[in-house]
């Protein structure tokens, strides 16, 4: 959602190209002077940045900084104006997660420690209530007394997750959070009974029920996991081994969820902390009030009814100054923790202060965070019990005779139990072994576990290092309660643990097969465009266009003129629909536009194009080979930065000539009269224009809106264009419409958009001016009717508007807008569904194949017929086996052939190479080892709009990353990448991507419900279609539902898909998703440090693990380890391969002592679980600084206790088997894809620092090698580099300086050391040079290897002399001692005339900077208003012939 904040705008309008001004007309000549003023200043800026420009010698660096305004808080109140009525959008559909999702497992033990438990003492007998697992547990005061093992007693156990315990306050009744039946999280309550009479698991039990329902447990949840529905008989015994037939629910959430009730002292409500969230999915507290049922009323199970979130709020968020009732819904920021005072007239809550309106991340625990606050109910009052700084103020607690407060807070390096005495105001540290809080965490589970106070106030029980502890208290002279002299001890627990557990979510996936098979498949189309009569289709297709008739089987691919470069942007030409104009890009060269013509084959370039990003060319509606051409220009973006062509951001006519009919040659096109046209069009949005009425007017459609500028009219004094709104939508991620001419007005005739990932249809004739499509069911706009049945994207009409299509993955759909007539009955009754159940009926699609071929395939080409590569003098460390003895294999060979491993191992004496012969590589006794793997990679360059070359991907393979694992992307996009790496576009590892998240927080483009299993069918197809094979997982983030969770798996089954889950810092909905059967958990478990409970719940469920330290939670985030201890901005790798303005803003980081980080806890809770069978992953989340953070992530996964052999499993095998790549990858195997790692002999990766495993010589994907340090490709094309194409000559701009392992240096190794230029030198001009200098052939070989062949090519003039220098013209043989006597005073001879033509070369660029800005500004003047502001010194430098 928008952020609140505001910004210091940084620079003047003067700076934007081609910027209008607002002030007054001035006279002629006041203009006059104004320009020659201008156009001096513009000269000698000029002449300044002609001078201190980079040269192609130099660099350049620009920074730019942002100021922020802070934001004060308001006093004002404006939850009562607040109406929470938008989320979710629709209601969920009956569910029960006990018994519509199957849990066949069963895992049993015992433990005498846990995590996180959370307690209350019962106010009479003093038995202790405790949450663990999701399951409610007592230790009974007399067994406590004994002081020997008490035995916990289960008082409430199952599926449903159970948690907070809180009794009433005369102990007869209990309170707990439980989120049983939808898996959404409500407060329940239940007669108490007394630990004895409730432990349901009772050897003995008293019960008759109880002993029938045990009798048939086993049968009966056997025949729940094999499907058989729960008949009342069955659902009772249930019931009653679980210890809830006599729950009642008193709150009823769908949505929001609630969490840690506290009852009223008059035993008759309670309230709670309701959780809402906003575009972010991180909670904001509420304090909520609710009635509770009496123990009467729970005996005679009178239920009363309860509306969806029924309750009343007591307090509510507040807000920062300048926002309004509207922005409510927005604040990150709210109360928790609340209970009653001993009154009942005040409420107790605590607060994060630190964050104002938006949660943060890494914030400094010692300075204090959260602080505890009293509202008086009546009066409104509130005031600070206990302020954040320093160290914080949490969980408050309050002693039975409500005198004392009780706290934690952060002392140092220890967590401190604190007592206020709310009489004197004295404050007492009583307690300091307690684990950390969570306060840096959004916590909904509470920022320290819940205690209490003994029922005669004389000790506090709390838990702490995974036991639950007596803290003994006395009271001194002032009647303050403060630490007793003996010292707090634990209370010995042993607890039998029994948890229902469904599959694991586990899959394998083919991808040998996929990788070494011909070709593969571009599934994900985007940029749809169609002709006049809606025949024929134009799209890209990863970088490459193509025109499909429809209703035709064959695809067309449209003819250009450089094959080798990507393509974008396409689009028909009206009234020649054999015509088609498209961009193609150059990284260095930008955008350039071309002409294809599908009948002759000829593809025609459109010149005059100044240096830019540019996209969305069209020629206007006209007849004739006249034509206007309209375009739009953005500025920097992730990949190719924001230093050139950033200016000038906007909406550009021109005017072209079309090529004549019989045209048979390619030529070029100019495009004349280029000028800009102001204009609301949002150029980092999706943009789809038409031109109308020839030429006068531009249809502009985008996200969310749909608008036309009236061209013919021209600007109006201040420079600007008529725009007239055709329709807009609320929350639409695409809107098109059918525009329609009535009486000289435009009108929308029909709106298409795309809501929540489906495309739907309104009649414009419904619409209401300023009426914002909708497809919220109650609120939806009328008429309207859903289209897609799974979703859709690129909508878009046919000129007439009669028909419209759009894409999912490569299924192109259509329908003719006068069929839905036919679903009219259908759509009007449909409130929820809006007729798709007919309107599907009516639709057209044909799925459109388009290949590559594989890059193993493409590699058996560059081989040549000698396919076979061997590394040998190895030290292999195989991951094979899962044992590090078993794996190293020192004097080890590895055998690759087509991309493929078909043997590893040693060679015996005299044993010759098996398949022929092969390109050999020493590896010199270096480790070899299989690719990593980052399981959690994020990155940005999938969103561009341009398709450059991506310095992301080639930084992953650089640090050895051959394989990533994106969870959280745009689902097309994503896809459209990887298919550019996969067809050889672009190097990078191979892309696995769960698309779009599955959200469920209010983010409109990304939102999803999934209330009823035919949506959570279609969020799966969704992300499937786009990626077909290559679509192994998705990811659920944060969905309140625990029912949306399950029903989703259930459809992951039969797509065969692994479920990604956002770990999200909620602990207890982390439990659910590992008791579910989720195929990891993405981030660590919120609570650093965990215990046996949970150690080996997690362990032994099957669900990965995925900390990433980098960002983890309970503390300082890894990263800033990092920062503050690498130099990130002058590292010469990360310089070679990330964008620098990058690497400048991590030059500084804050020193933070080690108890300010938790990852060291992590890392040891991750330790644990290994040595019990976890498989855990390496996952760098995407950080900043790329690559390097991956092995830091690695080095930080080794402080727990690992070794760096279970490290490197952890990159490497354990990920491939938790992803179903394992038959594929993960390991150094024959019949596996040739993907490792060949470290420099001398660095000992398994007993040395792991951090030497960056430390990369060679990296391999798919038996295609590239030197690590510089990426250049090793075999099979030797010396090829990832090169930016000049597309005016087709040549590459590479360096061959590929390592050379044959041994000594010679002539010809030199030579191609030296690079394809000074090999042109040496191979073009070496008898030229040999004649005119008199050089010997051994003096020009010494020369040029020394840096100097390129230099002696360019001294055409300077030869002569060289060749009369009396050390050349001496007649000896050159020896190594001669070549060291002349070597200096010959370099130092050769300076001479390097330096004056360099001084020649510099004057020169002058001079031609001066035509350059003369030229600028005679274009300029010539289309460009008198008041408009010239092009800055900034523009005119960006100028490729200026630079």
């Amino acid at each position: 959602m928008p952020s609140k904040v505001a910004y210091d705008v940084v620079g003047t309008p003067e700076l934007l190209l081609y910027s209008t001004t607002t002030q007054r007309q001035t006279s002629p000549r006041s203009t006059t002077f104004i320009r020659i003023f201008k156009y001096l200043a513009l000269c000698s800026a000029a002449v300044t940045l002609s001078n201190v420009l980079p040269t192609p010698w130099s660099a350049l660096h620009i920074q730019s900084r942002v100021s922020k305004v802070p934001l004060q808080a308001t006093s004002a109140d404006p939850a009562s104006e607040w109406e929470d009525n938008v989320w979710p959008l629709r209601k969920q559909t009956p569910w029960d997660i006990s018994t519509d999702f199957p849990f066949p497992r069963e895992l049993q033990y015992d433990v005498t420690e846990g995590t996180w438990l959370r307690l209350d003492v019962h106010p009479k007998s003093g038995d202790i209530v405790f949450d663990m697992l999701g399951d409610l547990y007592c230790l009974p005061a007399a067994d406590v007394a004994a002081n020997g093992l008490t035995k916990a007693r289960p008082i409430l156990l199952g599926i449903p997750y159970d948690s907070d315990p809180h009794f009433s306050p005369e102990g007869d009744r209990l309170v707990f959070r439980s989120d049983a039946e939808l898996g959404v999280e409500n407060i329940w309550i239940t007669i108490w009974k007394g630990c004895e009479a409730m432990d349901v698991r009772s050897a003995e039990p008293n019960d008759d029920d109880l002993r029938e329902a045990l009798k048939n447990q086993a049968f009966e949840q056997n025949l729940l996991a094999s499907g058989v529905k729960e008949n009342y008989r069955r659902k009772h015994n249930r019931f009653v081994r679980e210890g809830r037939l006599n729950a009642q629910r008193v709150t009823n959430e769908t949505y929001r969820w609630v969490t840690d009730a506290r009852f009223h002292p008059s035993g008759d409500k309670v309230v709670a902390t309701k959780w809402y969230t906003s575009g972010r999915s991180l909670g904001a507290g509420e304090g909520w009030e609710y009635p509770i049922p009496s123990v009467t009323d729970l005996k005679e199970r009178k239920e009363r009814h309860i509306a969806a979130g029924d309750g009343k709020r007591i307090t509510s968020r507040t807000l920062p100054a300048g926002w309004s009732s509207e922005d409510y819904g927005d604040q990150q920021i709210g109360p928790e923790q609340h209970l009653w005072t001993n009154r009942g007239d005040s409420i107790i809550y605590s607060k994060n202060v630190i964050d104002d309106s938006a949660f943060s991340y890494s914030k400094d625990v010692h300075k204090g965070i959260y602080a505890i606050f009293q509202k008086n109910i009546t009066t409104g009052d509130i005031e600070t019990l206990a302020d954040a700084s320093p160290g914080g103020a949490s969980r408050p607690e309050l002693s039975r005779d409500g005198r004392t407060l009780a706290f934690v807070r952060r002392v140092r390096d220890k967590e401190a139990l604190v007592f206020k005495d709310l009489t004197t105001g004295t404050s007492h540290h009583v307690w300091y072994g307690l684990n950390y809080d969570l306060s840096t965490v959004s916590a909904p589970m509470g920022t320290y576990p819940s205690f209490a106070f003994t029922p005669s106030d004389d000790a506090v029980i709390i838990w702490a290092a995974g036991q639950i502890y007596t803290v003994p208290l006395t009271t001194n002279e002032l009647g303050e309660k403060i630490a007793s002299s003996t010292a707090p001890f634990p209370i010995p627990f042993v607890a039998h643990v029994e948890q229902r557990l469904a599959e694991t979510r586990r899959d394998d996936f083919n991808v040998f097969k996929l990788e070494t098979q011909e070709t593969q498949r571009v599934r994900a189309f985007k940029e749809l465009r169609v002709d006049d009569k809606g025949h024929q289709v134009v799209f890209q297709a990863a970088g490459v266009t193509y025109v499909q008739e429809v209703g035709k089987d064959t695809v067309t691919k449209v003819p250009v003129l450089h094959e080798s470069s990507p393509y974008y942007s396409p689009d028909f030409v009206h009234g020649a629909d054999h015509l088609v104009l498209h961009a193609r890009w150059s990284d260095t060269q930008f955008t350039t536009f071309e002409l294809a013509d599908l009948r002759s084959g000829i593809a025609y370039e459109l010149t005059g194009l100044p240096f830019g990003r540019y996209f969305s060319p069209i020629l206007c509606e006209c007849s004739g080979s006249g034509r206007q051409i309209a375009f739009l220009k953005s500025g920097g973006d992730i990949l190719t930065g924001d230093i050139l062509a950033t200016a000038g951001v906007g909406l550009y006519l021109g005017d072209i000539t079309l090529p004549p009919k019989n045209s048979k040659a390619s030529h070029s096109i100019e495009i004349r009269n280029i000028r800009f046209v102001p204009s609301n069009i949002e150029t980092e949005d999706r943009v789809n224009l038409r031109f109308l009425e020839k030429n006068k007017k531009l249809l502009v459609q985008q996200s969310s809106s749909a608008f036309i500028i009236d061209l013919a009219a021209g600007a109006n004094k201040l420079g600007k264009y008529t725009h007239i709104p055709l329709s807009s939508g609320k929350m639409s991620t695409e809107l098109v419409v059918a525009p329609k001419i009535s009486k000289k007005d435009y009108t929308a005739e029909s709106v298409a958009f795309v809501d929540f990932f489906h495309v739907y249809f309104a009649p414009g004739g419904e619409l209401e001016e300023g009426d914002e499509v909708w497809s919220r069911p109650g609120n939806a706009t009328k008429g309207l009717a859903r289209l897609s049945l799974d979703g859709g994207h690129d909508v878009t009409f046919t000129r007439d508007g009669k028909k419209i299509f759009w894409f999912l993955g490569p299924y192109l759909h259509s329908l003719e807008i006068s069929k839905l007539k036919k679903c009219s009955s259908a759509i009007d009754k449909d409130e929820i569904n809006f007729g798709i159940s007919c309107v599907k009926n009516q639709l057209s699609y044909q799925e459109i194949v388009v290949e590559h071929l594989t890059d193993i395939a493409r590699l058996k080409q560059d081989a040549n017929g000698s396919e076979q590569v061997v590394i040998y003098n190895a030290t292999l460390l195989t991951m094979a086996t899962g044992e590090e003895r078993w794996d190293v294999i020192r004097g080890g060979i590895i055998i690759i052939r087509g991309g493929v491993i078909t043997g590893v191992g040693r060679l015996a004496q005299n044993q010759s190479i098996p398949g022929g012969p092969a390109t050999a590589i020493n590896a010199q006794g270096g480790f070899v080892v299989p690719g990593f793997i980052d399981v959690h990679a994020h990155w940005d360059g999938f969103s561009n709009r341009y398709p450059a070359k991506s310095w992301e991907m080639e930084t992953f393979l650089a640090y050895g990353v051959t394989t990533v694992h994106n969870p959280s992307a745009d689902t097309v996009k994503g896809f459209v990448e990887r298919s550019r790496i996969e067809s050889g576009q672009l190097i990078g590892p191979r892309i696995f991507t769960v698309g779009d998240i599955i959200y469920g927080a209010g983010e409109p483009g990304i939102h999803q419900d999934i209330v009823d299993q035919g949506e959570a069918y279609s969020a799966l197809v969704r992300i499937k279609a786009e990626g077909g094979a290559a679509s192994i997982s998705y990811k659920n983030y944060n969905l309140p539902s625990r029912a949306s969770r399950q029903r989703l798996l259930l459809a992951a089954r039969n797509l065969s898909m692994l479920c990604v889950p956002e770990g999200g810092m909620n602990y207890d909905w982390d439990l659910t998703y590992i008791v579910d059967g989720m195929t990891t958990v993405e981030h660590a478990l919120p609570v650093p440090t965990l215990y046996d409970d949970v150690l080996t719940l997690y362990a032994l469920s099957g669900t990965g693990a995925t900390p990433t330290h980098i960002v983890n939670y309970g503390g300082a985030w890894g990263e800033q380890l990092v920062w503050a201890t690498e130099d990130i901005p002058n590292d010469p790798k990360l310089r070679r391969f990330t964008r620098h303005d990058q690497l400048q803003v991590l030059t500084e980081s804050t020193a933070r002592p080690a108890n300010s980080y938790q990852i060291f806890n992590t890392s040891s809770s991750v330790a644990k679980m290994i040595d019990k069978g976890l498989l855990a992953h390496i996952g760098a989340h995407g950080e900043p600084p790329l690559g390097l953070n991956y092995h830091a992530e690695m080095s930080f996964t080794k402080q727990g206790g690992l070794s760096n052999y279970e490290v490197i499993r952890a990159a490497t095998s354990s990920a491939a088997k938790t992803l179903g790549l394992y038959g594929s990858l993960g390991t150094l195997s024959a019949n596996k894809l040739a993907d490792l790692l060949v470290y420099p002999p001398g660095v000992d990766i398994l007993s040395g620092d792991i951090s030497s495993t960056r430390d990369i010589r060679y990296v391999a994907r798919g038996g295609r090698i590239w030197d690590a340090t510089t990426m250049e490709e090793v075999w099979p094309l030797k010396g090829k580099k990832q090169v930016l194409l000049d597309p005016k000559d087709g040549t590459e701009n590479e360096e061959d300086t590929s390592p050379d392992d044959a041994g000594s240096l010679t002539k010809e190794t030199a030579t191609q050391a030296v690079g394809p230029k000074s090999k042109r030198v040496l191979r073009g001009k070496w008898g030229h040079l040999q004649q005119v200098a008199q050089l010997p052939l051994d003096i020009l070989f010494e020369v040029s290897i020394s840096g100097w062949g390129d230099e002696i090519a360019k001294q055409e003039n300077s030869l002569d002399i060289v060749s009369d220098h009396e050390l050349v013209k001496q007649p000896k043989a050159l020896n190594e001692r001669i070549w060291n006597n002349i070597k200096d005073p010959l370099m130092d001879f050769l300076d001479t005339p390097k330096t004056r033509r360099l001084e020649n070369l510099c004057k020169a660029i002058i001079r031609t900077r001066r035509k350059v800005l003369y030229g600028v500004i005679q274009t300029h003047a010539s289309f460009q208003p008198l008041y408009t502001v010239l092009p800055s010194a900034a523009d005119v430098a960006i100028i490729l012939t200026f630079r």
